[in-house]
């Protein structure tokens, strides 16, 4: 039973209760105290109220607040001990109708960087004797998700619209060109790379649903870090050659983790893709790995062009692109990054971020190593002192904490 139908079962008895409560303290103020006595109706009813879960606040025929819990403060219901006049002026229309009334009681202002609920929904109930009951809710994270997804539409449509525009116009050229064959294999050179990107964005936006919960992720199991590493490195090999990179990697570190290891790889090597595109020709790339604090930490570092600060918490986000024109010569999705977040989280890791214009970024993905393994520290340096002058006195932003199941 909800708070409001505890509380509409319970009005006569609280009403009741309160004057008897008043009527023995009356004859009890010139006893001498003697053991304690048992909680009274009301005192009990303010319990049941001050435990709930929701914001409540009883409002009398007059729309004084007689009764609320903590709760209904920290929603703004309640301030300075009178109803906000959006709950009382719902009280009246209950009392004047009988009738369930929902009201908006979110905040006026923007609540800004704090803790304060972007939204707050209420039910006012009618009670006995002229009373009611705000119940409220925060569905602030419903109200965030909601439009998380309306973006998340927006974008995908957006995104979507580019490549099939540009297969319906290349599809054209062909059909005008057809006595061309130098411009049939020009303009079919340009529909495969359409169609590639089409499908690389499909793939990848099948694979962040099913990181977000709309499939079962596969059961974890021991995964050996440097074979990761080992099959990243082959998937982004012709890539880093076609734009004259070199990577490099350290010893291997003999780490092992709980986990997916197709996932772990797609994750890795989003990272070094992301490396390379942004990155100059011939700029070095390294992939390092060490044990720190139970975690096994797999480091990118580039010497490209850098995240300025602003940027560096929205880079995780899907569809962000710090480099909008570079991002699509390069043929990236905008994805790679949520991706990677998605997948740290999803195994109980997280993803660290250090950037700086013009010197260079490192991604650092950190995961639990499994329970046995009490293996030495390998002594290898930390993604900030990869290598000294570039990492130097730098923060540090940590993106995609999770433990199966938190906000990300």
């Amino acid at each position: 039973m909800t708070v409001s139908g505890w509380l509409a079962l319970s009005a006569g008895a609280l009403l009741v209760g309160a004057v008897a409560g008043f009527l023995m303290g009356r004859v009890q103020a010139g006893r001498a105290p003697s053991t304690p006595s048992r909680l009274t109706i009301a005192q009990l009813m303010q319990k049941v109220v001050e435990s709930a879960h929701n914001g409540v606040a009883v409002l009398n025929e007059f729309g004084d607040v007689v009764l609320f819990n903590p709760r209904a403060v920290a929603l703004g219901v309640v301030r300075g001990r009178q109803a906000d006049p959006r709950a009382r002026k719902a009280a009246e229309l209950v009392r004047e109708t009988g009738q369930i009334v929902e009201v908006d009681l979110s905040p006026l202002e923007s609540p800004g960087t704090g803790r304060s609920p972007a939204a707050v929904r209420a039910e006012v109930r009618p009670l006995a004797e002229s009373f009611t009951v705000v119940d409220a809710d925060d569905e602030s994270d419903a109200v965030r998700l909601e439009a998380t997804r309306r973006d998340f539409v927006a974008n995908v449509s957006h995104e979507l619209k580019t490549p099939v525009g540009a297969l319906a116009l290349l599809a054209e050229a062909v059909l005008d060109a057809a006595d061309d064959p130098v411009e049939v294999r020009r303009f079919s050179g340009k529909i495969v790379h359409e169609a590639t990107r089409l499908g690389t964005l499909v793939s990848e936006l099948i694979a962040l649903s099913r990181l977000q919960g709309a499939e079962r992720l596969p059961e974890l199991v021991a995964v050996e870090v440097d074979e990761v590493v080992t099959e990243a490195l082959g998937r982004s090999r012709l890539v880093a050659e076609s734009a004259g990179i070199e990577i490099t990697t350290d010893e291997a570190s003999g780490l092992i983790v709980d986990g997916d290891r197709t996932l772990l790889v797609t994750a890795l090597s989003n990272l070094i893709d992301n490396a390379i595109a942004y990155s100059s020709a011939a700029s070095p790339v390294s992939v390092s790995r060490r044990k720190s604090d139970g975690y096994a930490e797999i480091a990118v570092t580039d010497r490209g062009i850098g995240i300025a600060p602003e940027h560096q918490k929205r880079v995780f986000e899907r569809f962000f692109r710090v480099d909008p024109a570079r991002s699509r010569a390069t043929g990236g999705t905008g994805l790679g990054l949520a991706i990677v977040k998605h997948v740290a989280a999803n195994h109980g890791g997280e993803v660290r971020l250090w950037s700086r214009p013009g010197t260079g970024s490192t991604f650092t993905i950190r995961l639990p190593l499994v329970s046995e393994q009490h293996l030495p520290d390998h002594g290898l340096p930390a993604p900030e002192e990869l290598p000294a002058n570039l990492t130097a006195g730098a923060p540090s932003e940590t993106f995609g904490t999770n433990d199966h199941g938190g906000t990300l």
